[in-house]
């Protein structure tokens, strides 16, 4: 299934207020305010907020689409490219926890996209030991 760009606009809408935010304290190396969800979106079933459910991935096609959107994709490989670049070792004190997790997730589901960005694995090698999230992966194989 394609998508198109007014799929996305859940996503955009809310980069638009807060992806500048999301960078700096990326770079500062605390998340501080509420943007986990549309900036390191999870895959559909990951989240039970209603908030969560709202930015969920829908499937792997979503996932490919969010990550080839011109803004979206450029956002996610450049924040995440910052979070390879810090000195801190353990992630819990740049995120906290569940965010966290939210993060483990979110890096699997777009490791997991073929030819894919290095990047994304590359999260995962220095924060999880190079291990992916297991539901993750079991959500998005079970909606291939």
């Amino acid at each position: 299934m394609a998508y198109n760009n007014t799929e996305l606009l859940r996503f955009l809408d809310a980069q638009n207020k807060l992806y500048l935010t999301a960078l700096e304290e990326i770079k500062k190396g605390k998340k501080e305010s509420p943007w986990m969800w549309f900036i390191f979106p999870q895959i559909k079933g990951m989240g039970s907020s209603d908030t969560s459910r709202f930015y969920e991935i829908k499937n792997a096609d979503e996932a490919i689409a969010f990550l080839e959107h011109p803004i979206l994709g450029k956002h996610l490989i450049e924040i995440t490219a910052e979070l390879v670049k810090k000195e801190e070792a353990d992630v819990v004190n740049i995120f906290g926890s569940p965010d966290v997790e939210k993060l483990q997730s979110c890096m699997t589901l777009f490791a997991s996209i073929q030819n894919t960005e290095p990047v994304f694995q590359e999260v995962l090698h220095k924060y999880f030991d190079g291990s992916s999230d297991f539901h993750t992966l079991q959500l998005l194989y079970s909606n291939l």
